[in-house]
């Protein structure tokens, strides 16, 4: 499994009701989206983060990985807000680009901090299951493309793990070699999968729906009335300190 299904399902907070961490997550999603960067995003930022960590008791090493990759697409991205292409000279430093930059890594990372919190502590399965209001067969497909992608990695990982027993990442020649009969293999064994996992389903009786047991979670009122009063006292607070 990915580390952020692992820590979804190990997690502190998956006995509670999806809606619960959706209502908080989103919400503070929201508001490091509308809210002024500063202070906004540090405070939203800094409210996912506390909550990830003391709250969902995650630890924090997991949360740095799991924020890294993102971390780096958002600075990737930050780059280009720092220079100015055209003028003259051709190539210069933009004269606001650090204020821009900085804005947009702060808006950024709070946001992914928002999402982390939400995906690190709620497993895709116990959320898919409850959306009714989606079409059926949209659920359908995205549990079992979940559900795919871990099978596939198994067949990368041991596919890998055969070329490299068998010497075949010793030169640059060897690894493009090995690299294209790697995706190749792989290929076939999804098509492999899918067409087994086609018959299994018509095998037992596929009408075209896939019935599955939702484990009740009860809604609690605390973490409910806490979520609210954190989402008012965030913009709130950004406000004061604006103003």
């Amino acid at each position: 499994m990915l580390l952020i299904d692992e820590t979804a399902h190990a997690g502190r907070w998956r006995a509670r009701h999806p809606g619960e961490k959706a209502f908080l997550a989103l919400g503070l999603l929201v508001l490091a989206v509308v809210l002024p960067p500063w202070p906004g995003a540090l405070l939203t930022g800094g409210a996912a983060l506390a909550l990830l960590l003391a709250g969902a008791r995650v630890p924090w090493r997991t949360a740095l990985r799991l924020l890294a990759l993102p971390l780096g697409f958002v600075l990737v991205g930050a780059l280009p807000l720092l220079v100015t292409v055209g003028g003259d000279p051709w190539l210069a430093p933009a004269p606001d680009g650090p204020a821009r930059a900085a804005e947009l890594v702060g808006r950024s990372l709070a946001a992914v901090a928002c999402l982390v919190l939400f995906a690190a502590t709620t497993p895709l399965t116990d959320t898919v299951a409850r959306l009714r209001w989606i079409p059926p067969a949209v659920l359908e497909i995205t549990l079992l493309v979940y559900r795919m992608l871990f099978l596939l990695l198994d067949s990368l990982t041991a596919v890998r793990e055969a070329q490299a027993l068998r010497m075949g990442f010793r030169t640059r020649r060897a690894t493009f070699r090995s690299l294209a009969a790697q995706g190749g293999a792989v290929f076939v064994r999804a098509f492999d999968r899918a067409r087994r996992l086609e018959a299994g389903l018509a095998a037992r009786g596929y009408d075209g729906s896939l019935r599955v047991r939702v484990p009740a979670r009860p809604v609690s009122p605390g973490f409910v009335a806490g979520s609210a009063a954190l989402l008012v006292a965030v913009p709130v607070l950004a406000l004061a300190v604006a103003w």
